[in-house]
């Protein structure tokens, strides 16, 4: 799969009870304009490698055509998407939140008013932008 075919799309951490709940309201809000992919899935550990740097794991991210949005960055890019971009010719969905949480891995410390207010406080202070290499 090219990443042409997933744009626009938002990539998450799939190993968090917050930021699952959090692409879950983003995949119900963006309906079929955009994919969601958990940063742990095959697609997610891909566009890690060819698209983001050693700071992907840090935030939430969303990539259009031309550029990676990271934290920060991502949210008015992401708002734009969903109000005004039309529906994708290839209703391509790939959000399952229930086959990518690993429970193992995030457990009841991820629920707590404490995680929510870091995560919280963690989207608003990191930000980043990478420009895309267009031959991917």
């Amino acid at each position: 799969m090219s990443l042409k075919q997933t744009l626009p799309l938002v990539l998450y951490d799939n190993h968090c009870y917050l930021c699952t709940k959090f692409a879950g309201i983003i995949n119900r809000l963006g309906g079929k304009k955009l994919a969601v992919i958990g940063h742990y899935s095959p697609t997610g550990i891909q566009l890690r490698q060819n698209v983001l740097d050693s700071d992907a794991l840090k935030m939430f991210w969303f990539i259009d055509k031309k550029t990676a949005y990271g934290g920060r960055a991502a949210l008015l890019p992401l708002l734009k998407t969903i109000l005004y971009v039309k529906n994708r010719q290839d209703p391509l969905n790939h959000y399952d939140a229930a086959q990518h949480l690993d429970t193992t891995v995030c457990q009841d410390q991820c629920k707590n008013v404490k995680s929510v207010f870091l995560r919280s406080a963690s989207l608003l202070t990191r930000s980043k932008k990478i420009q895309i290499d267009r031959s991917n």
